[in-house]
């Protein structure tokens, strides 16, 4: 505990110091206001700033990264992380910052592939690769053959292009100019841990879409399924939530993270809006993305897709894949990352047959996975932000958490029984609706809705949402200390 407190007081000794030492290098920058990004901004840029360009970029990062911790504290900081982000990359030359409409225009003037990073600065999720996509040498020359976009909020994104895992802190699109998607990346690895550096898996996305470009457009009827599906609103801030609240611009004068809409708050929006006019979440918002686990799938982080496990029993399994295959394609889209099987998953509702393609060795394999109806349910979405609002809508705030089998054994529950234990209960709005019903911390569910079925929390929530409306009451048989009682779930 004490060598605990005097790393944690180390740190906070050096994040001071790499802040000062950083505010002194922006001072005369941060002083200038702020101007759009043009090409007489960047040829006028003084001698000084200049010089300074080449370590910018490093040093803002590097200290984003490293202290974002802290930025998620305060306001205060969150806003000098966006603000540093933003000094240190709108005079980047590689890098357009945070207008993806002139970099599709300049795609298509250049006829260069388009990348678009979008990244949530105050963040810590993925602090690692981002700063490594921005300054790592060995994918400079990858690069390059890119017109690279950073884009840092969704308040003006097209969501009829923009259709990605909204969850995700740092995630990354591929476009020709006239608009078509050649893939997506996006990495939970990096997601759960923040200074994970590891670009190997990126490398391998961005040459797969240097391979898609190339062979654009003769190629582009395999890229149909790739493209973003019908969605009711054509940016965020029309979405009912947002719309009045948020502006297509960020308030740049003002406090400008508050004025961001944040990715997940598009997906949040959306469930709500269904939930509104009275209608069913859909399962690709209950379930979004759903990882290549879901159907026994482990993918390698240091490839395109290859595949390094695959779970017994599973749907995978009974096709026929085994470790070490290498997908081609899925669905008869071309894979460049995990996150395009995810996609496919995404796009892909109730019972289904999918065609893979795989590599064996130097043999091509040809499989199906088959799908059956429910598949969808055993997503895993526990660590989801966008999960915390269903909870709400669902558990009226309890977040719930399956024991292990030596606990069920200890509370007397089989296990094939329903066992959902109560590891939170929220206090505070809407969230705080379990608790005002009589829920406590540690109440284990055993019957919910009429049903014992062994199922997960996110299982019970789909179930939930898409049979239940807004006002209705959910009967539960709970264990509270030894004894089982009747507890009801208001369903919001």
């Amino acid at each position: 505990m004490q060598g605990g407190k005097r790393n944690a007081a180390g740190m906070r000794g050096f994040l001071r110091s790499a802040r000062k030492n950083a505010d002194r290098d922006f001072q005369d920058v941060m002083k200038a206001p702020a101007r759009p990004r043009s090409v007489l901004n960047v040829r006028n840029v003084s001698a000084k700033f200049r010089a300074m360009r080449p370590r910018l970029p490093l040093l803002a990062l590097s200290v984003a990264a490293l202290t974002s911790l802290a930025f998620a504290e305060t306001v205060k900081d969150r806003e000098g992380a966006v603000r540093k982000d933003r000094t240190a990359m709108e005079y980047d030359a590689r890098w357009i910052y945070n207008d993806f409409k002139g970099g599709l225009a300049k795609a298509k003037q250049t006829g260069k592939p388009l990348l678009i990073v979008l990244r949530c600065v105050p963040c810590l999720s993925c602090a690692g690769i981002d700063a490594q996509v921005l300054e790592e040498k060995e994918l400079i020359p990858l690069l390059d053959q890119f017109v690279c976009v950073r884009v840092i909020n969704a308040n003006a994104l097209d969501l009829s292009l923009f259709q990605f895992d909204y969850d995700l802190s740092f995630s990354t699109l591929f476009f020709n100019g006239d608009g078509t998607i050649y893939g997506r990346y996006g990495s939970w690895t990096h997601q759960h841990d923040p200074m994970n550096k590891t670009t190997a898996g990126f490398r391998s996305t961005l040459e797969g879409a240097l391979a898609i470009h190339r062979g654009f457009p003769a190629n582009k009827t395999a890229l149909a399924g790739k493209q973003g599906g019908p969605i009711p609103f054509k940016t965020a801030v029309e979405i009912p939530g947002l719309a009045g609240k948020y502006k297509a611009a960020l308030d740049w004068e003002g406090k400008v993270v508050q004025s961001c809409v944040h990715c997940h708050q598009v997906g949040d929006a959306f469930r709500t809006s269904y939930r509104d006019q009275g209608k069913a979440i859909p399962e690709e918002w209950v379930y979004p993305f759903p990882k290549p686990e879901t159907i026994g799938l482990t993918l390698a982080t240091d490839a395109a897709a290859r595949v390094e496990a695959v779970a017994a029993d599973s749907i995978a399994a009974k096709a026929g894949l085994k470790a070490g295959d290498n997908l081609i394609s899925l669905g008869g889209q071309p894979l460049i990352s995990p996150a395009d099987v995810s996609w496919v998953l995404h796009r892909t509702t109730g019972a289904a047959n999918l065609p893979v393609t795989a590599k064996r060795g130097n043999a091509a394999v040809n499989v199906s996975l088959t799908l059956p109806v429910g598949w969808r349910e055993t997503t895993d979405i526990s660590k989801r932000v966008g999960t915390w609002s269903m909870r709400g809508m669902a558990f009226g705030g309890l977040v719930l958490e399956e024991p292990t089998d030596e606990e069920r054994a200890k509370l007397g529950i089989a296990k094939d029984h329903m066992a959902l234990r109560a590891k939170g209960v929220g206090q505070y709005g809407k969230h705080a609706a379990a608790k005002n019903a009589g829920w406590l911390k540690e109440d284990v569910i055993t019957e919910l809705d009429g049903s014992s079925e062994r199922i997960t929390e996110g299982t019970a929530i789909g179930r939930l949402l898409r049979a239940h409306k807004p006002g209705d009451k959910v009967k539960a048989k709970v264990l509270r200390a030894g004894k089982t009682i009747e507890l009801s779930l208001p369903i919001q």
